[in-house]
């Protein structure tokens, strides 16, 4: 079962139980699905269809941060209601240490002269999509390019 038809029986389950919220966070996705299509112009593939989620999960998460600067607590509240609704739908993500792991092994497979975070993003991004946060990648690629420049 693709992401987008768990979505859909999770709507039907969600107006049952007269959920406002969940509706409201599933039509949503349901609709982010739809303009991804047509921007394709393409049925999505079950992978394009986790991009859409994740994009989702980040905008939930850059909301929160946004309305706690704000001091809107309600409303980061409902936005990380939100988020954790969509992340129901997307597979689960790699810890930290894992893919400290794989940063690692990434910038020791570099040439030395090559050893930069620009490089390093380069060949983890494609590897470490579907499994990472970008930002949580790059901050571990920051870390370990200073422990090896130290070192």
């Amino acid at each position: 079962m693709t992401p987008k038809d768990r979505i859909s029986a999770e709507l039907k389950e969600g107006m049952k139980a007269k959920d406002q919220v969940r509706v409201d966070t599933l039509r949503s996705a349901l609709s982010a699905f739809s303009y991804k299509r047509i921007e394709a112009g393409h049925e999505l593939t079950e992978g394009e269809q986790i991009e859409v989620i994740r994009k989702l999960i980040k905008q939930r998460n850059d909301s929160i941060v946004e309305f706690e600067k704000a001091g809107r607590a309600e409303l980061a509240a409902k936005e990380a209601r939100e988020r954790d609704l969509l992340q129901a739908f997307a597979p689960a993500q790699k810890g930290v240490e894992e893919i400290r792991a794989l940063v690692r092994a990434g910038l020791e497979a570099l040439p030395a002269e090559q050893r930069n975070q620009g490089a390093a993003m380069k060949v983890l991004m494609p590897q470490l999509k579907a499994e990472a946060d970008g930002g949580t990648i790059r901050g571990l690629v920051l870390e370990e390019l200073e422990k090896l420049t130290n070192a």
